[in-house]
């Protein structure tokens, strides 16, 4: 009678506390259709803020050379940007475990409104380099995955993650086509003016209709680890069962294709022989695509395949694309290949965050989320160089070839590891 007294009152615990992962707990206040709502502002300040974003992304090598900055300091400008946003991702993410996933958005679309007003006062090179600063703080995308994880159950958030690749393609077609008509019609800073009026509209956003409180009380507690930065903690991090070798599949499955897109223009240029409308017809393809596969592609094959078997499936489509890339010649080619890169692309981020949000303790997803975040602009920064000597010394096909090497090797490294998956939980 004990043994079933026993049995039953474990069977209670875990249904109530089933519950209280569905619901968020009692104590969150947080139903159902809420926890869609909050979500769905999550979407949307995600969507408008990379529309921002992709609106200077146009803009900026205009305004550098119209205030006489060469090829040599935009390269200084762009490097900035990306240590600077290196270096924010795990601070923000810690700022976000800390003081909550809406202080951490506010805080995003906040700088974002510096950012722009700043570079709407750049008559100067000086005073352009000064308005990189605020971008160590700009992180919308892992502010809103933030929130997306402390509101989804673990078999929902691949699904729920995997939604933001659409507002990514929203982000670059409405950024690259508004940011163009606005500089050509009214000039080169009113896409800035937008911009600042944008994330001032964001951080409303953030503030009225983000909760303050986005996960279970039970959730909460004072973490031990209070500094903002350490080293340490990264290591902690990576301690966890699995986390390490998720890390390493995630940053070396994407570097080769990363430092393809970051020599992209060049490649445009002298390899596809494109001209500037023409590669923004290009780019907008791309974000097309980004919409269908993240909107229509990733939620269904993450509610019905393990997260596992995504994982190496997108590896395997990478190394593929690989052997495109290596043997392709025309603009055609790519576009072929654009898909099934744009698939194992999204696949891997996608995943690959679930994986590593569900093996460390709810108390740190956000410091796990800025992780990784920080690994495309590591890419961004240590690209241009690599990249560089690549494309000169190899050509467009050595790109392809590390593509495929370094994908093979990850994929024989998953099919023959056991990377301890059934251990990552939410704690």
């Amino acid at each position: 009678v004990s043994t079933m007294n026993a049995k039953t009152s474990s069977a209670g615990e875990e249904e109530a506390s089933g519950m209280r992962d569905e619901t968020l707990g009692e104590s969150g206040c947080l139903g159902e259709a809420k926890r869609r709502r909050v979500i769905r502002i999550a979407y949307v300040i995600a969507a408008l803020d990379l529309t921002f974003l992709f609106m200077q992304m146009g803009v900026v090598p205009y305004l550098a050379k119209s205030l006489g900055l060469d090829s040599v300091g935009f390269g200084y400008l762009q490097t900035i940007f990306g240590v600077l946003q290196l270096v924010g991702g795990y601070i923000f993410g810690r700022f976000a475990d800390q003081f909550g996933a809406r202080a951490a958005l506010i805080l995003s679309c906040a700088s974002g409104s510096i950012f722009f007003l700043l570079m709407s006062l750049s008559t100067n090179i000086p005073l352009l380099f000064l308005s990189r600063l605020p971008g160590v703080f700009m992180h919308g995308i892992p502010g809103a995955q933030k929130v997306i994880t402390d509101m989804t159950t673990p078999s929902q958030r691949a699904g729920a993650l995997g939604k933001l690749g659409f507002c990514f393609g929203v982000g670059i077609i409405a950024g690259s086509a508004v940011g163009g008509v606005l500089s050509t019609k009214l000039g080169v800073y009113a896409p800035t003016y937008v911009g600042l009026l944008g994330s001032l509209i964001n951080t409303l956003i953030a503030v009225v209709w983000i909760p303050s409180q986005t996960k279970p009380k039970s959730d909460h507690h004072v973490t031990e680890h209070s500094d903002l930065f350490s080293i340490g903690e990264i290591l902690r991090l990576m301690k966890f069962p699995g986390v390490m070798e998720v890390f390493i599949v995630k940053v070396f499955a994407g570097l080769p294709i990363g430092l393809f897109m970051i020599m992209f223009s060049i490649i445009s240029m002298d390899f596809f022989g494109l001209e500037a409308v023409e590669s923004g017809y290009l780019m907008s393809y791309f974000g097309v695509l980004q919409m269908v596969v993240q909107g229509l592609v990733v939620g269904k094959l993450a509610s019905r395949c393990s997260e596992m078997t995504l994982l190496r499936l997108s590896v395997f489509v990478f190394a593929g694309v690989g052997l495109g890339m290596a043997l392709m010649r025309t603009v055609w080619h790519y576009c072929v290949i654009a898909v099934p890169l744009v698939f194992a692309f999204s696949m891997l981020a996608t995943i690959t965050d679930s994986l590593l949000t569900k093996a460390v303790p709810s108390s740190d997803t956000g410091a796990m989320l800025g992780i990784c975040a920080s690994v495309q602009p590591l890419t961004r920064t240590v690209g241009p160089t690599i990249g560089g000597v690549l494309y000169k010394q190899f050509g467009v096909s050595s790109f392809g070839y590390l593509q495929l090497m370094v994908n093979l090797g990850l994929f024989v490294y998953l099919l023959k590891s056991k990377i301890p998956l059934e251990e990552m939980k939410s704690q």
